[in-house]
This record gives C-alpha cells, sequence and structure tokens, in this order.
C-alpha cells in the first residue's frame, strides 16, 4: 500500500459544491447537490477492468508492466496498478519521481533525460538510501552531468541509453552514438549502465515501429556483445498505442527483463486512444474502456442550430481531439472550445433547453488529469466511492 496522504475537499474543489466544507459523503449520487457543473468523473468499474486487462496482457507475455503514472498522478490509482502486479510506475520528470518517492513506490523509471544538477544529486542520495530508481541519457553531456552529480555526493546512479528516431524527441539517432554513450557511462565509477530504452509512440504506421523495434533490439545486442550491459538487461519501451508491436518485435527474443510503460490504459478515452489501441488490432487480447466522463449544462441556446455548454479548455483536454457528446446519444456535436464555453452544433429537430445537463467523453486523458485536482471516483450508477487527488 501506498502512503496516500488524506486531503479534505472543501470550497478550492473544483466541481465539488461545499461552500462549508466537507464535502459530500461517500454514496452520495453527483446528482444530488454536493456537486457542480463541469465535473469530471472517473468510473470505478471501467478503471479496475482496465487494470486487470493490463496486468493479464503482460503477465501473458512475459512482459514486466510499469505503467506511466504521469498519466493520472493520482496516488489512488497508482496504489490500484501496483496491487494488481505492476513491476514498477514511469514518470517523465524529476518532480513527479519525487512525488512517487514520497508515496513509497519502490522501484521507478524516469522516461525522459535528466539535467539539472540539483536533482541529479538527490536521486544518487535515494539510491545511496535504497531506493530503485533509474533514468535515460542520450548524449555524452548527460553522461557527464550525471556523472559528476552523483560524484559530488559520493553516490551512484543507474541508466538507461534511450535510442530515438528522425523526427522523434529525445534519444541517439544511430546505434554508433548508442555505443559512444554507452562507452561513456561504463567509463564512470559513479554510473552504471541497466539496459536500453525507447518510445515508438510517434511512429504512425506499423511498419515504421517495428522498424524501430528491430532496431533498438539490435542495439541491445550490440551493447551486450561489446561487454557494455549487464548479464541481463533492462529493454524498455511501450506507449499506449503500439504495445502490441512491442511484444511482437521485442518479447521472447532473449533480449533480457522486457518493461512496458503504456499508461493511458488506465482509464482508456473516447478519443485517441479508442482510435489507437492495439486491442483494435488484437481483438482477443482486450478490451480497454473509457472510465473518463465529463458533466456540463447547457448554459445558452442564444440561435438555431447552437447550444454553448458550461464547459472549455480549462476543463476538458483538446489537444488530441475534442469531446464527444455521449448522452444524448445523437443530435449534439462539438465544434470548439473556449475558456469556459463548449460550442456545440444542433440537428434540426434535437431539443435542447437551458439547464440540460450532457454527458460528453473525453480525448486524452493525460491532459483531462492535469486540469482536475480533485476528481470523483464514482460506482456505475454515478455515486461517490472515493475521491481522486492528483498531483503536478
Amino acid at each position: 500500500m501506498l502512503d496516500i496522504p488524506d486531503e479534505p475537499i472543501d470550497w478550492r474543489a473544483k466541481g465539488f459544491w461545499s461552500p462549508s466544507g466537507g464535502g459530500p459523503a461517500r454514496g452520495s449520487s453527483i446528482f444530488d447537490g454536493g456537486f457542480t457543473w463541469p465535473l469530471l468523473t472517473i468510473r470505478e468499474s471501467a478503471v479496475r477492468a482496465n487494470i486487470a486487462t493490463m496486468a493479464a496482457y503482460a503477465a501473458r507475455h512475459g512482459l514486466d508492466f510499469a505503467p506511466h503514472a504521469k498519466t493520472t498522478m493520482a496516488p489512488r490509482l497508482l496504489d490500484l496498478q501496483l496491487e494488481a502486479g505492476a513491476w514498477g510506475l514511469t514518470v517523465a520528470t524529476p518532480n513527479q519521481a519525487l512525488v512517487l518517492r514520497r508515496l513509497g513506490v519502490p522501484r521507478v523509471l524516469i522516461a525522459n533525460e535528466v539535467l539539472d544538477p540539483a536533482a541529479l544529486r538527490w536521486l544518487a542520495t535515494e539510491v545511496a538510501a535504497g531506493w530503485a530508481v533509474w533514468f535515460q541519457v542520450d548524449s555524452v553531456a548527460g553522461v557527464t552531468a550525471a556523472a559528476e552529480a552523483a560524484s559530488a555526493v559520493g553516490g551512484h546512479l543507474r541508466v538507461l541509453v534511450e535510442l530515438g528516431h528522425a523526427g522523434g524527441r529525445t534519444g541517439v539517432r544511430d546505434l554508433g552514438e548508442m555505443e559512444a554513450v554507452a562507452r561513456a557511462v561504463s567509463a564512470s565509477p559513479a554510473l552504471s549502465l541497466s539496459g536500453v530504452t525507447g518510445y515508438e509512440g510517434q511512429l504512425s504506421d506499423e511498419p515504421s515501429v517495428d522498424a524501430f523495434l528491430d532496431q533498438l533490439a539490435a542495439g541491445v545486442r550490440r551493447l551486450g556483445e561489446a561487454g557494455l550491459l549487464p548479464p541481463t538487461p533492462m529493454v524498455s519501451a511501450g506507449g499506449s498505442a503500439w504495445f502490441d508491436r512491442v511484444t511482437a518485435r521485442l518479447a521472447g527474443a532473449g533480449l533480457g527483463q522486457l518493461i512496458l510503460r503504456s499508461g493511458a490504459s488506465v482509464t482508456h478515452d473516447d478519443g485517441f486512444y479508442r482510435e489507437k489501441t492495439p486491442f483494435n488490432r488484437v481483438p482477443a487480447e482486450g478490451p480497454l474502456t473509457a472510465a473518463m466522463e465529463m458533466w456540463a449544462q447547457i448554459i445558452s441556446v442564444p440561435e438555431p442550430g447552437l447550444a454553448l455548454a458550461g464547459l472549455g479548455k480549462r476543463d476538458a483536454p483538446f489537444d488530441e481531439g475534442l469531446p464527444i457528446v455521449l448522452e444524448p446519444a445523437t443530435g449534439l456535436t462539438v465544434t470548439k472550445l473556449n475558456d469556459h464555453h463548449c460550442y456545440l452544433r444542433v440537428a434540426p429537430d434535437m431539443p435542447v433547453r437551458p439547464g440540460d445537463l450532457i454527458r460528453f467523453g473525453l480525448s486524452h486523458p493525460c491532459t483531462a488529469f492535469d486540469k482536475w485536482r480533485d476528481i470523483p471516483l464514482v460506482d456505475d450508477e454515478r455515486r461517490l466511492v472515493d475521491v481522486l487527488h492528483t498531483y503536478l
């Protein structure tokens, strides 16, 4: 069990109507007056089903699962993932790693480069205290920064060399660079190279994903033959869009400990990941279910064919697609968002009035969670089960 702080709900909590503090009681319906609109909710049954699906998938294919915590940064959801057998958790920044350390997460991958000397010194101190944490390097400059910081506190750091691809984000671009970075790590007594990592999620089609993963495998073999890796290296990959290809190309290849990092699977969505999930290609392995719902009222019907809901960019993700209307099932289409307004195209035969409550589905969980500090976890009748508090 993680060490999760007990945080009260009061007037500072968006979506909760608590003028006098206290917040709604467990078992309260979101429609009983203890909440106000807009409101993001997470359905517990969908979350638990998704966690179980991914745990079973990883076990079936001999993978260790370290889901990306940055998707939710919600301790209670992270706790559920660890209880289901996750090997560890992944983060993107040292700040997120600090949160997970304070929560008591035993193993953390920082799936990013770290060059801040203060953060590196802290990591080295925590490693010395027994924490299992790794981060990525993709340059000799990054290796030097890590080595100097670890040496400054008399500590040691574990790193993974990262492979990237043309036009992508971080990571060396070829195996020659990979070996040069690995040799720089090997030359420092303050560092150890634990393995190789990569991220395929920005690639657009299966052939390019497979080619990248094959290059990653070739890099592991090259570094192993050069004596730069431990006997069982860590090999980490897997966003939420192509983890089936990670399994197909890397699992069973005898490369080492394969760690999958898919994070958006915990809540899934009604947009980007609904279209991109690997379970569309391998349906027998899934499915995942959208757990996020946004509730908002129609606040104005100023002209024929147009309605405005009280929901905007401050509330809903919009970087990977606009919200969609789930209820009513037809007649309303989201066309754009302002800060606090959602524009809806209204079908000619669709009756809609100010005050109507609309249920929306969302696209991209990562940028949904970062807009809400406190989120009701609800049952299928939309009664309050718990409150998810998010960090960073």
